[in-house]
């Protein structure tokens, strides 16, 4: 279970989250949708601390940290146990795929090389990547970078996976294919929050969906409730854009 209690983050002036409270359960995925600007990825990047929030406090397992004043070995501890999966793929151009997959394995996990290898190479049989362990990124297509990006988040097994708009980056023909290895790894059963703009995703996939705007939480639900019978205003207007409006419930 991971919680987060008023979490607040500012860029200078301008005030990005706005006292931010979501709890996520245990075997849980959890999409976060937004216009462009609502907070939702800097919430996302602040819970591993990609970003440094400005105040507020997550609990994670065992742990209570303030977001404040973390130590480093809270922030230590939450990299070790959460995967992250970035919307530009963020692979090292100089690592192969395979070694890719096996950095944060030896470096993070301090696993033998032998150790290693062997757990990368069975995620990124999962993944259908295991014939391209050799090559570099730049020899891959978006969707095939997509796929390792996401293999090398599987293969920590961490407790959460975080997924910021893993498909925004990607031609629209290689979409479905990234969706559908995400969809593998929810059933899984593990932890999964993730940032899309893919209504169709989160609907088939979700347990539930939260909606921001403005550095706030303005609704959240089950799929069918934000998608089909939203009570907020702002979140109509949001998915009136994506969903005809005649499939709502009034």
């Amino acid at each position: 279970m991971i919680e987060l209690n008023g979490v607040k983050k500012s860029f200078g002036k301008q005030e990005v989250l706005k006292d931010v409270s979501i709890k996520v359960e245990d075997g849980e995925v959890v999409v976060i949708l937004g216009p462009s600007g609502s907070g939702k990825t800097t919430l996302l990047r602040s819970i591993n601390f990609l970003e440094k929030a400005d105040s507020g406090i997550m609990k994670f397992k065992d742990k209570e940290i303030n977001f404040k004043s973390p130590k480093k070995k809270d922030i230590l501890y939450m990299r070790r146990h959460t995967g992250f999966v970035f919307q530009n793929y963020g692979l090292f151009a100089h690592k192969t795929v395979l070694q890719n997959v096996m950095e944060g394995l030896v470096q993070v996990q301090k696993k033998s090389k032998q150790e290693a290898q062997s757990i990368a190479e069975e995620v990124l049989a999962n993944v259908g990547m295991l014939e391209k362990r050799d090559s570099y990124p730049a020899q891959l297509s978006g969707g095939q970078q997509q796929r390792v990006g996401i293999a090398r988040a599987v293969a920590l097994k961490p407790d959460v996976i975080l997924f910021d708009e893993p498909t925004s980056a990607l031609d629209p023909e290689l979409v479905g294919e990234t969706l559908e290895v995400i969809k593998a790894v929810a059933k899984t059963g593990i932890t999964m929050i993730v940032v899309t703009h893919e209504m169709s995703f989160a609907e088939d996939v979700a347990d539930r969906v939260i909606f921001m705007d403005g550095g706030v939480v303005v609704e959240e639900g089950k799929p069918g409730e934000i998608f089909y019978k939203p009570k907020e205003e702002r979140t109509r207007q949001f998915l009136s854009r994506i969903i005809p409006q005649d499939a709502y419930v009034i």
